[in-house]
């Protein structure tokens, strides 16, 4: 689960971390209220939405000449007037793709004089599972253009669970953007703020680009972009209260509300899969034969009828989908179950795409019998290659 900067922010303010002052705006006349509350003589106008390069970004609406969705204004008529033209507009970044995302939020931030830009970001390293530190001096960045141009530049360090943050944590990131003195306390602290955040709130992961020294030497947090481990939110329903569904699709909406892994993609068969290993599988297999996938699906090792049913309801529900593979393979799953469902909503939501269903494991002639008496026009898969052979195939026909 993602959340907003400004709600970001007020979370590392509760750990302590130095933040600078801001206020939510969702109106114009409210982000003036802000401008006028802050006092200036600085301001920043921040688009909020769910996605990274908001200042580089474009709005639709407004030309290719118009600023970005990030703005550092110097009055306070000038605030209005960029949330005037901010909100209810869409922001393209290179991160939303060409549709873009559309603003229905700002925060409005006191300005700060810049003296360095740093990047910090946190994350679970699967490989060590522990929280890994990357810190570099390549502030205001792209992190995946310092990888590949200087790679020497970044920094990567893992935080041993048993221990927690320590003394040299801190001083490794201090030493790694040539802090000293005061600047080099103040990392070691801000080290420990965060570390304590990302572990207190269940984080997936935290970004800060950038980490900013003002002019006055202090350290800032000056931007922040945070995901949660969303198997953990159950625990924290403070967090849960964040979400923004405005930013999410309408289909992941629907399946996570019964519990579904799904993942809305840009290609043309929708695939319902038990297992996010035989998901990815099945993905590659589409792409390997010259078709795009439309969703990642996992329906689980417990799904019930009533799962699948919606399973396959959100799938059809996508005009993108011009045919279905299902792929189930049945252990925990079982396979008469996968068919029930499939039936059930094909009943209750028609099917005007062509359909391929392997299925293999538990129960599996039971649930090749059920098809086989619904009378569906379904197209039987032996194994993997096969079905996705058949529904590449089946879709290539009907173009």
């Amino acid at each position: 689960m993602n959340i907003h900067e400004y709600q970001a922010k007020a979370i590392l303010k509760e750990y302590g971390a130095p933040v600078s002052r801001g206020i939510a705006a969702f109106t114009a006349e409210e982000a003036e209220k802000a401008a006028r509350e802050l006092g200036g003589p600085v301001w920043v106008v921040k688009s909020q939405i769910h996605a990274g390069g908001r200042g580089k970004g474009t709005f639709k609406e407004l030309g290719p000449d118009a600023k970005g969705g990030v703005r550092v204004v110097k009055s306070v008529e000038e605030v209005a007037s960029s949330a005037k033209e901010m909100l209810g507009n869409t922001l393209v970044t290179l991160q939303t793709g060409d549709a873009g995302k559309q603003v229905n939020r700002l925060y409005i931030e006191e300005g700060a004089a810049i003296d360095k830009e740093f990047y910090l970001s946190m994350l679970i390293d699967r490989e060590t599972s522990r929280v890994a530190f990357v810190v570099s001096t390549e502030g205001g960045m792209d992190i995946e253009e310092v990888a590949h141009a200087t790679p020497e530049k970044i920094l990567t360090f893992s935080v041993d669970p048993a221990t927690g943050v320590q003394p040299f944590h801190g001083r490794k990131v201090a030493d790694a953007l040539n802090l000293t003195g005061d600047l080099a306390k103040q990392a070691g602290a801000l080290v420990g703020k965060l570390y304590a955040a990302f572990v207190g709130k269940d984080m997936a992961m935290l970004e800060i680009n950038p980490l900013v020294v003002t002019k006055d030497a202090q350290l800032k947090v000056l931007d922040a972009k945070v995901s949660f481990d969303s198997n953990s939110l159950y625990r924290h329903p403070d967090v849960v209260a964040l979400r923004d569904v405005t930013e999410e699709d309408d289909k992941e909406i629907e399946a996570s509300k019964f519990d579904l892994a799904y993942i809305a993609l840009d290609g043309t068969i929708g695939c319902m899969v038990n297992g996010a290993g035989l998901a990815m599988a099945t993905l590659d297999i589409i792409k390997l034969y010259g078709e795009e996938p439309a969703n990642f699906l996992d329906v689980g090792g417990g799904a019930t009828e009533e799962k699948v049913t919606a399973a396959f309801k959100i799938i059809t529900a996508d005009p993108q989908v011009k045919g279905i593979l299902v792929n189930i393979f049945g252990g925990i799953m079982k396979c008469d179950v996968i068919a029930r469902g499939v039936i059930a909503a094909v009943k209750a939501v028609g099917l005007e795409v062509p359909l391929v269903v392997r299925l293999e494991g538990t129960n599996v002639e039971e649930g090749k019998q059920i098809i086989r008496d619904s009378g569906l026009n379904v197209i039987p898969a032996d194994d993997l290659d096969d079905a996705a052979q058949k529904i590449v195939n089946a879709i290539k026909g009907a173009k």
